[in-house]
């Protein structure tokens, strides 16, 4: 079972950034993707940002030009470097991974616990 730990939430002032962090344990293949979703309090979950192993990239529209994502494939890591955060950036950040981009690969995919930004002054 692949699991996926975040870190590097906080509490930051509008303007300010932060650096979030997943990590997975619990397989020795190279995931193919791995990214961020969000979620804030009585709302949908949102896609944030993923990357592939293929350093593919897709970034979702509201955070482009303020975060960054990044990975290691050689730790299964994946960043988000988070810069110029507004309030509306508050929300549970939670990591997300998968084995393959078949339809199957993402109907499986692991998540994180998540790990809580909060955007205020």
């Amino acid at each position: 079972q692949v699991q996926l730990v975040e870190s590097g939430g906080g509490l930051v002032q509008p303007g300010g950034s932060l650096r979030l962090s997943c990590t997975a344990s619990g397989t020795t293949e190279i995931l193919y993707s791995m990214g961020w979703w969000r979620q804030a309090p009585g709302k949908e979950r949102e896609f944030v940002a993923g990357v592939t192993t293929r350093n593919g990239m897709s970034i979702a529209p509201s955070v482009q030009g303020r975060f960054i994502i990044s990975r290691d494939n050689a730790k299964n890591a994946v960043y988000l470097q988070m810069n110029s955060l507004k309030p509306e950036d508050t929300a549970v950040y939670i990591c997300n991974a998968a084995r393959g981009p078949a339809h199957s690969d993402f109907e499986s995919a692991s998540w994180g616990q998540g790990t809580q930004v909060t955007v205020s002054s």
